[in-house]
């Protein structure tokens, strides 16, 4: 009688979270009034939600490791077939959510990023062959294409800006493969950085509902069945779920899904052209600040959006488009939702005042032309990729914003024997300055009996030797 009755009031404290919590759209709360009200648990959202994640298998054929004297002009015939590159096939299992009818389906860039063969399994256990349409790598999104399908279930993105801590959410997807799977939690924290995956920007959302291996590209939604994340990753030392779980925001996804359908097929991420500091309590007061916030602009490259619009060095920027941004991660994901050919107001600190300055969100700009060259079987280093630094190339290779010179864009096999490295400098060849990437395939198609490259690489000056 009395478990009975411990139950019964477990079940009705629950049920009144799930009613009484504020949803999206600002929909009415109330506590249940019925025995039937609660009795149903989250069950409801379950079932309008549920049809709509879907299971991915994906298949990715590499190569395997070549022979470290492949293309050596002299031990090349000596160990002619040692280490031969050998496909390789690898099988990922992961989740998805379908977004529109027509089959728009997002998931991670880890599960089907580098696929040759994508193959989604729907709840109902339709089967369907899918292509990637989208993926980016640090995002970690990508947006698949389901073809010849009509009349899909989905759901519908809630504008991830409103989802507040403490909201109840469920996890769906599929663990360790056993099949569709729901979990249960709350969101633990807002724009988390740094723990996810890779270089992680700071927009992640925090949950603690379990998430396990083969929930990767699942469903994060609210008490109302709507899409608040995308799951990606887990902070975990055993490889189990913790408790302390990542999801890709909404409104993210929702800018990857407006590029995929104007037909990019990379994200295409505003640039703002600039380094900075986070402000921590010591430099807030040596800066006179009330509170540390905000990010510290270090450096502005010329052409950036933020100096046109009258923004300077050592201004302090405390948010974007009225959300408060403390790390140059936030940033950027506030322009990245925001879009590219959009204007973001930025609101900074200068010359103690607070000021709004309205930024036009533009790509990284090809000014000058980076001039790429790839150098052919004539030179010494075949397969060596270099460019002229410029605004794009500075961002696709994370350079510092003051990098001027040739930059190596991809060494090649032949380079990264040689010990170059993407993102290197070169400033000279054979003691000649480097003022074009024409002017590298050049001294490369006939450096004479020695070669003597001196590059910049990290803030440092380094010189390769070789005799030829």
């Amino acid at each position: 009688m009395i478990r009975s009755r411990l139950s019964r009031l477990a079940g009705l404290s629950l049920a009144a979270l799930v009613l009484a919590f504020p949803g999206a759209g600002g929909a009415e709360t109330r506590v249940p009034v019925s025995q039937a009200e609660i009795s149903l648990g989250f069950a409801p959202v379950v079932k309008q939600a549920a049809p709509a994640v879907v299971n991915i298998y994906a298949r990715i054929v590499t190569q395997g490791s070549a022979s470290p004297f492949r293309g050596d002009p002299f031990f090349e015939d000596f160990f002619r077939g040692f280490g031969q590159s050998r496909p390789r096939v690898q099988n990922s299992l992961g989740s998805g959510v379908i977004l529109s009818d027509d089959g728009i389906v997002v998931s991670n860039y880890h599960v089907v990023g580098q696929a040759t063969e994508i193959r989604v399994v729907l709840n109902d256990r339709r089967e369907f062959s899918a292509r990637v349409l989208l993926g980016d790598r640090e995002s970690d999104i990508a947006i698949l294409k389901l073809d010849g399908v009509e009349d899909l279930p989905s759901l519908s993105l809630r504008d991830s800006d409103h989802v507040e801590v403490g909201e109840l959410v469920l996890a769906i997807g599929n663990p360790f493969g056993v099949g569709q799977t729901v979990s249960s939690g709350i969101v633990s924290g807002l724009a988390r950085s740094g723990t996810a995956t890779g270089n992680a920007r700071g927009y992640f959302i925090q949950t603690d509902a379990p998430i396990n291996p083969g929930n990767s590209g699942g469903a994060l939604i609210d008490v109302n069945g709507d899409l608040i994340g995308i799951n990606t990753s887990i902070l975990t030392r055993s490889g189990g779920s913790n408790g302390i779980g990542f999801a890709i925001p909404a409104n993210l996804v929702r800018e990857f899904v407006h590029q995929a359908r104007a037909g990019n097929d990379s994200f295409e991420q505003p640039w703002a052209g600039v380094s900075g500091q986070d402000v921590d309590g010591d430099l807030a007061a040596s800066l006179g600040l009330d509170v540390p916030e905000g990010i510290l602009i270090a450096d502005l490259h010329p052409k950036s959006p933020l100096a046109e619009a009258g923004l300077e060095v050592g201004d302090v920027i405390t948010d974007v488009d009225g959300q408060p941004v403390n790390s140059g991660q936030e940033m950027l994901f506030r322009m990245s939702v925001t879009g590219i050919g959009e204007r973001a107001e930025v609101t900074a600190w200068q010359g103690g005042k607070e000021r709004r300055f309205d930024v036009a969100l533009i790509p990284a700009p090809e000014d000058p032309p980076r001039e790429a060259q790839v150098l052919d079987e004539r030179t010494v280093l075949p397969g060596l990729q270099v460019a002229r630094a410029n605004p794009a190339v500075i961002a696709e290779h994370g350079l510092s914003l003051n990098t001027e010179g040739i930059v190596v864009t991809d060494p090649g096999q032949s380079g990264l024997r040689a010990g170059l490295r993407q993102g290197d400098v070169l400033l000279a060849v054979n003691g000649v300055e480097m003022e074009a990437p024409a002017d590298v395939a050049a001294m490369l198609a006939d450096p004479g009996r020695r070669l003597v490259i001196d590059l910049g690489r990290e803030g440092r000056r380094l010189t390769l030797r070789f005799r030829l």
